[in-house]
C-alpha cells in the first residue's frame, strides 16, 4: 500500500474514534449549608471522592451584626452557623477530602432581622473597597476557596450591581484570594435583569451558574424542566449552568417527580455540567439520600 494512503487511513481511524468519545463534563456537585442553624456539619454530608465537591456557606451578608437590619455598604459579616461550620471544621473536611472546596454565598433572600436582604451600595467604589477588604479577611480566616452571589433583592440599578459584583470577583481572583466564583439567579424579571447585566460584562470571570430551578412551580414536569434549562443556558450563554432542586420539595421538579430523569436526558445530550442542592440543612432529615443519588449520577457522567 502507498505509505501516504496508509498514513491517511490510520489518521482517519484515530479521528473517528476520537470524535466518538464524549467530552467530559465538569462533574461539580455543590451543596449550600449553614443557613438554617439546625446543627448540620460538613462531615454529615456524603462526599464522592471522584467529583469536584463544593460546599457553599450561607450566608455572608453586608448587614450589621447588632440589629441585623441595616445594610453596611459592602462590610460583610458571617451569618451562617459558625459554631458547627467554623474555620477548624473547614480545615478538617478539606484535609479529609482533597476534592472538597468550600466557598461562601453572599446575600440570600432574608436579612438577619427577618426582612429581605437588599443589595444597597452607597457607591460602586466604596462598596467594592469595603467588600474586598472584609471578604478577604473572612475567606482567609476560614481558608475558603470561592464566592457565590445570591442577592435576590435590589436597591440599585443593573449597572451598579454588575460593576460592584464584577469588580469584586475580578479583584479577589487577581489577588489569588479565590479560585472560583458562581452566581445564583432565578426566573424573576428584576433578578434576571441584574444578573444578566453582570453576565454580559463579567461572565468570563464566573465559573458556574447555580440557577435556582426550584423557584419554578412545584408542579414542574420533566419536559418543562428541560425547556427551562435550555432557556437559561441561552440567557447565560457559554456558562456552566447547574441543575438544581430544593430538599424540602417546596418548588420546582423534585427527585420524586423526575429530577433525575431530566438530568439523565441532559447527560445524554452532553449538557449536564453539575448539580447543586438547597440545602444540606433540610437534607439532613432524609439522610442525604438524594445527595448520594446526585453524586452517583455525576460520577458516571462520562460513561
Amino acid at each position: 500500500m502507498n505509505p501516504n494512503i496508509l498514513f491517511m487511513t490510520i489518521f482517519l481511524i484515530i479521528l473517528s474514534q476520537t470524535n466518538s468519545v464524549p467530552i467530559p463534563n465538569t462533574n461539580v456537585f455543590t451543596e449550600y449549608i449553614g443557613a438554617e442553624f439546625n446543627n448540620v456539619k460538613f462531615s454529615d454530608v456524603p462526599i464522592n471522592p471522584t467529583l469536584q465537591f463544593h460546599f457553599l456557606l450561607s450566608f455572608a451578608i453586608d448587614y450589621d451584626t447588632s440589629s441585623g437590619s441595616t445594610p453596611t455598604n459592602g462590610k460583610f459579616n458571617v451569618f451562617w452557623d459558625s459554631n458547627n461550620l467554623s474555620p477548624s471544621h473547614v480545615s478538617a473536611i478539606k484535609k479529609a477530602n482533597p476534592n472538597v472546596k468550600v466557598g461562601l454565598s453572599l446575600g440570600g433572600d432574608t436579612a438577619p432581622s427577618g426582612g429581605s436582604a437588599f443589595f444597597k451600595p452607597f457607591s460602586i467604589d466604596s462598596w467594592v473597597s469595603n467588600a474586598v477588604k472584609t471578604l478577604t479577611q473572612i475567606i482567609q480566616q476560614y481558608n475558603l476557596d470561592g464566592i457565590d452571589i445570591d442577592y435576590e433583592h435590589f436597591s440599585s440599578d443593573t449597572h451598579t450591581f454588575a460593576e460592584c459584583i464584577g469588580r469584586l470577583i475580578k479583584t479577589l481572583k487577581n489577588n489569588n484570594v479565590i479560585s472560583f466564583a458562581s452566581i445564583a439567579p432565578f426566573d424573576d424579571d428584576q433578578v434576571q435583569s441584574h444578573y444578566q447585566a453582570l453576565w454580559n460584562k463579567y461572565g468570563d470571570l464566573i465559573d458556574y451558574v447555580n440557577f435556582q430551578f426550584y423557584a419554578y412551580d412545584k408542579g414542574t414536569t420533566v419536559s418543562q424542566f428541560i425547556d427551562y434549562f435550555n432557556t437559561q443556558s441561552s440567557n447565560y450563554h457559554g456558562g456552566k449552568v447547574l441543575t438544581s432542586f430544593i430538599s424540602d420539595g417546596s418548588g420546582g421538579l423534585s427527585p420524586e417527580n423526575g429530577f433525575f430523569k431530566a438530568c439523565d436526558q441532559l447527560k445524554q445530550q452532553g449538557k449536564l455540567h453539575g448539580i447543586f442542592i438547597w440545602s444540606a440543612d433540610d437534607s439532613k432529615k432524609n439522610g442525604f439520600r438524594y445527595e448520594k443519588r446526585s453524586q452517583s449520577l455525576l460520577a458516571n457522567n462520562n460513561n
